[in-house]
């Protein structure tokens, strides 16, 4: 049976090996009682690898780039300005490209080289 049963400040649960964790005021903290899991010999090692998976994200945090810049007001609101017109202007990414008639794109290719 998975019951809770406190020894002085100390919380173990029995039945499952799941560790031990302290006990603050009555509760129960996920994270220590995780680290508690991972940390004990006894758990299988399946049991013990996802709560060492679970608990990654709360110990190592992510790498990420995080652009910082110094605007003021006026300078913001113009490269504002200049990103919505840039949004609604058609994309141009290697200048304007002529549109070939039907009869040219139904050909076979010319060039078409098979290895």
């Amino acid at each position: 049976m998975k019951e809770a049963k406190t020894n002085g400040n100390l919380l173990a649960l029995a039945g499952t090996g799941a560790g031990t964790q302290e006990v603050v005021g009555g509760e129960i903290f996920s994270l220590p009682y995780l680290q508690s899991i991972y940390r004990n010999p006894m758990e299988p090692t399946t049991v013990r690898m996802r709560a060492a998976i679970e608990c990654l994200p709360y110990e190592n945090p992510k790498v990420s780039a995080v652009a910082i810049s110094h605007m003021d007001s006026q300078s913001f609101a113009e490269a504002l300005d200049r990103c919505i017109a840039r949004s609604n202007s058609p994309p141009r990414l290697n200048g304007p490209v002529e549109e070939l008639p039907a009869s040219e794109l139904k050909k076979p290719f010319s060039n078409l080289r098979r290895f």
